[in-house]
């Protein structure tokens, strides 16, 4: 059972690490069409949806259709194409994994829930 709670705090917590970062890398990348209230969108967006799958698709097939959803996400507010929404994932992925990495370092590991890691 999905706590209506664990996911609010997910939202949250996405919103303060994962929103900037989408940003920045998409506003690289992409261009002016990558705002921030866009990656704020992508993040609340992605996580309900990732929420809702998680429960009903599990395993390797989950993984692949929750990956799709991200890129449709980023592809459809960044106004992107596919490739470059993908590598927009890609990038801010690897950026989101050194951040956590830094924030477990300093102690912060608690923070590092963030389903994009999982």
């Amino acid at each position: 059972m999905v706590s209506i709670l664990a996911v609010i705090v997910e939202i949250i917590v996405g919103v303060i690490i994962l929103a900037p970062v989408l940003w920045f890398v998409g506003r690289a990348m992409i261009g002016k069409t990558a705002s921030l209230l866009h990656a704020v969108w992508i993040v609340v967006l992605g996580v309900i949806i990732n929420t809702v799958l998680g429960a009903l698709v599990q395993g390797l097939l989950g993984l692949l259709i929750t990956l799709v959803v991200w890129v449709a996400l980023i592809k459809h507010f960044f106004k992107a194409s596919w490739s470059k929404a993908a590598i927009v994932g890609i990038v801010a992925t690897v950026i989101l994994a050194i951040i956590a990495i830094a924030l477990a370092i300093i102690g912060f590991g608690a923070i590092i829930g963030l389903g994009a890691l999982a």
